[in-house]
Formats: C-alpha cells, structure tokens, sequence
C-alpha cells in the first residue's frame, strides 16, 4: 500500500525534534503554604459551619446539663427503641433521660431498624467544616446511618481547627489502631441530585444534633 503524504505530520515531528534538541527550562519548586486561613476562633466557626451543614448545635455549660438537653430533644421524638454507645459517660447521663424508653447499649450488637435515635460520643471536632469525627467504637458502622436522628455528645476540649489537628490527635491516642473505621460526618445526610430537589435522610439520619458541654 503506498505511503501517503501527510505535510502536516512532518511538521509536527519537525517542531518536537527542534524542541528535544533544547535543555528543557529550570523553574524553582513552588513553596506550598497554607490552603485555608487558619481558625481563630473554634467555637463560633463550628456554629456557623454547622448552621451551613443543617447541624442543630446545643451548648450546654457541662455533661451533667447535657442529659436535661438531650431528654428534651428525646421528648420531641416517636416512642421508639434507643440505640447508644456503651461508654461510662452516657452510662451515668442516662439515667436522667431514658424516661421510660428501651435502651439498646452498643456492647449487645448493632442498631436495628426500628430505633428512633443514636445517641453517641465523639472522638473530635473540627471547627472549620463543622464536622464530627467518629469511630467503630461508637457502635459500628449502623450507628451514624440506621436511625433517623443521631445526636452526638462532645465536649469542648475535643473542639479542634482542623481536619489535620483531628487526625493527628486520633492518631496519638491510639484511635486508629484500635478501631476498624474512622467517619467523619459533615451535617445530616440529604441529597440533591433529582432535579435540584433537596432531600433529608436520604442516606442516613435527617438530624444531626450536636450537644456540646462547655466544661
């Protein structure tokens, strides 16, 4: 088959063989700084990231407090199973707001479909998304997703700036290593994607609800 002419390809290989023949430029490596502006003030960046996020954000002045804050919140829900993380703090808070409700504690298996709420610890905070660092150890995978509310109980100290201040200190506390997942969750699930209609629960609890204590 005789070879066709093609002008233009010469020309392109003419170009490349021009430019190998010269030291490709030396440019200096970019000193990468900081992405974001850092967090000065963690309280108030966390409220308005959760108000972003629809996180509902409850200050209370100490855990003790928290049981009154998280009965109230309770109150307002179905009658209905609770499904919470066995830890001695929520052992000791819940006394005060069990009020009659079965409670199912994370050391007797998973959440089951039927439970109005997940009540849990965290193991951090970040100021600048708004967002909640869990582990397996708040009950396994079903805690954060299966109930349609999750209310998370924290205290101020485990208010961090920023993803990597959480990861470092899960990381120097043993967290990772002794917990089959890390989740960080960013404001209650929905979803947009039929026709910009904005849908809440979609892939998890339509609340999300942190209690924060402030000593």
């Amino acid at each position: 088959m005789p070879e066709t002419e093609n002008p233009s390809r010469e020309k392109i290989l003419a170009r490349i063989r021009t430019a190998l023949r010269e030291p490709a430029p030396h440019h200096e490596p970019v000193k990468a700084g900081p992405i974001f502006a850092p967090v000065t003030d963690l309280l108030d960046r966390f409220q308005k990231e959760c108000g972003i996020n629809i996180t509902e954000f409850v200050a209370v002045p100490n855990l003790h407090v928290s049981a009154s804050a998280i009965k109230e919140i309770l109150a307002a829900l179905p009658p209905g199973e609770i499904f919470v993380q066995d830890s001695p703090d929520l052992r000791e808070l819940a006394a005060e707001w069990q009020d009659g409700r079965t409670i199912q504690w994370s050391s007797e298996g998973g959440p089951k479909e039927s439970a109005q709420a997940t009540i849990s610890a965290c193991e951090a905070l970040v100021a600048q998304t708004g967002s909640v660092l869990v582990s397996a150890a708040c009950g396994g995978r079903g805690a954060s997703v299966v109930a349609p509310v999750h209310i998370v109980v924290a205290t101020i100290n485990q208010l961090l700036p920023d993803i990597d201040a959480a990861l470092a200190r899960v990381q120097e506390r043993g967290t990772v290593a002794q917990n089959s997942f890390l989740c960080l969750i960013t404001g209650s699930s929905r979803t947009a994607d039929i026709e910009k209609i904005l849908v809440m629960g979609a892939h998890g609890p339509r609340r999300l609800i942190v209690v924060l204590a402030m000593s």
